[in-house]
């Protein structure tokens, strides 16, 4: 579940207090994955693919994330960041995705990843940055992604010829009946909906003033370095399955 690509502190995109968030939903990520690894290796016993418990944590980590990526790219917008700026962040999650994508074929050979958190945001961002101008209609437009998202096992059992959404060339857009096999899933719908309402939260904070606040944020106890791992989040998520498997691995080896 994750990320944004990084840039420096100083950078007019962001703000201190989203850095913040997107830092809190890195450390909770971390402690989803340490879970799901003490569980892969036999350290326990959990139903991570159907358990409320797990199912409702991993749907809050990614929406914090997603929601924190649309906020950015509204300050972006507003900022003027340019193409070419943009290009650049999103070649490294573009990057990252496919390196996830080749990881997962070795670990999960049955369930690979092929659109996970990072193959949908590469995807979600440059939705964002096309539509941020949308204004105030991103908020309904949101509501709309997310309700075709929900609705679709309802709108498969109407329509039987539907089955081909389904199928792994098209069950990246979201519109299904059944959950792929796959260690990671994150389609357009819903969750294009999230990136979104995130645009336009951020689009509504800088008409508010509110920004000034957020900037603000990080000088409060503890929240200086959630700031800092926000920013640094697209390379912690690449590294930490690592770190945390080969602790485990060797701890297995030990009790061994």
């Amino acid at each position: 579940m994750m990320p944004s690509a990084e840039a420096p502190a100083t950078d007019r995109s962001r703000l201190g207090g989203i850095d913040a968030l997107r830092g809190l939903a890195v450390l909770w990520m971390t402690a989803y994955h340490f879970a799901f690894d003490l569980n892969h290796f036999g350290f326990i016993r959990q139903d991570f693919y159907h358990a409320p418990v797990w199912t409702v944590q991993r749907t809050c980590i990614l929406s914090l994330f997603l929601f924190c990526a649309g906020f950015g790219q509204a300050l972006a917008a507003a900022s003027g960041q340019g193409w070419p700026h943009f290009w650049r962040r999103w070649g490294q999650i573009a990057g990252a995705a496919v390196l996830v994508s080749l990881a997962s074929v070795f670990m999960f050979p049955k369930s690979w990843i092929y659109f996970g958190v990072l193959h949908g945001m590469a995807v979600m961002l440059l939705l964002a940055r096309l539509t941020v101008a949308w204004g105030r209609w991103l908020w309904p437009a949101g509501l709309a992604a997310v309700a075709l998202g929900l609705l679709g096992p309802w709108a498969h059992a109407q329509l039987g010829s539907l089955e081909l959404l389904n199928q792994p060339a098209l069950n990246w857009l979201g519109l299904i009946s059944r959950k792929p096999v796959t260690e990671d899933y994150v389609p357009l719908l819903p969750w294009l909906g999230v990136v979104w309402w995130g645009v336009a939260a951020g689009q509504l904070a800088l008409a508010r003033g509110w920004t000034l606040t957020l900037g603000r944020l990080p000088a409060l106890p503890l929240l200086p370095a959630l700031a800092l791992l926000g920013r640094w989040s697209l390379s912690w998520y690449l590294v930490h399955q690592p770190l945390l498997i080969g602790l485990l691995l060797a701890v297995t080896s030990v009790l061994r």
